[in-house]
């Protein structure tokens, strides 16, 4: 992602403020409190699982626990349950990684399976649009709040998550993390590193919900009605 005009609008925002620019010496604060960093701290993998399936349960999420090679056949089974005709999902490498290319050659063989083709543009969005579910490998997941943590770019655009009727996220146990405070902290040393950050990243919890109008809460406002994790044991 190409940065444009940086200078001129920083130097925009400092003359506003009555000041030059600060160029260097900018330093950050180190704060004699930080409770953000205790929660969960120090949990295994498998503790922070049990909080991941517990708040699933909040969010209205099904969550089911796999063996990397018991992976395609829970996945066939959450898209059955779902009874989907069409299918979108990321181009992903850990779709090869995990053995999900040869189980979505052979549902292509019954349904509609489309795999995010970024030479397509806007048409991957329409067919998004369409799908009965969308399936995404999460990136960080935060275990408080059963969020996944989803990097958007080229080959795996945001309308997966949001568009399709279910959304199915799959869930490297290693991905796992307490909360917000790791993920923040994650993508904030990859920028420091000068590596490539995505353009996008999004936070998903379970089905849309929304209880805006007198807390009642409705499912399925602005996005899937339905969602499923699959967490695993990578």
């Amino acid at each position: 992602m190409t940065i444009h005009n940086q200078d001129a609008f920083l130097s925009n925002v400092a003359a506003h403020l009555g000041r030059p620019r600060r160029m260097s010496g900018v330093e950050r604060p180190t704060w004699s409190v930080r409770p953000q960093d205790r929660v969960f701290a120090g949990y295994s993998k498998e503790e922070l699982v049990a909080i991941l399936k517990k708040q699933c349960k909040a969010i209205h999420t099904d969550v089911v626990e796999v063996s990397t090679a018991q992976l395609p056949k829970a996945l066939l089974q959450a898209i059955e349950r779902y009874e989907g005709k069409t299918i979108i999902a990321a181009h992903d490498e850990r779709n090869t990684t995990y053995g999900l290319e040869a189980l979505y050659e052979q549902l292509g063989e019954k349904m509609e399976v489309h795999i995010w083709d970024a030479q397509l543009g806007e048409e991957n969005q329409q067919i998004a649009e369409r799908a009965d579910i969308g399936i995404s490998f999460s990136d960080i997941t935060l275990a408080e709040s059963a969020t996944v943590t989803l990097f958007n770019h080229k080959d795996n655009g945001r309308s997966i998550s949001l568009l399709p009727k279910s959304f199915i996220a799959i869930i490297p146990k290693s991905t796992i993390v307490p909360r917000m405070t790791q993920a923040a902290q994650q993508l904030h040393t990859s920028v420091e590193k000068g590596e490539v950050t995505p353009s996008c990243v999004s936070f998903v919890s379970g089905p849309s919900n929304s209880a805006d109008i007198e807390m009642n809460l409705i499912v399925g406002v602005h996005g899937p009605v339905q969602a499923t994790y699959i967490v695993v044991d990578d």
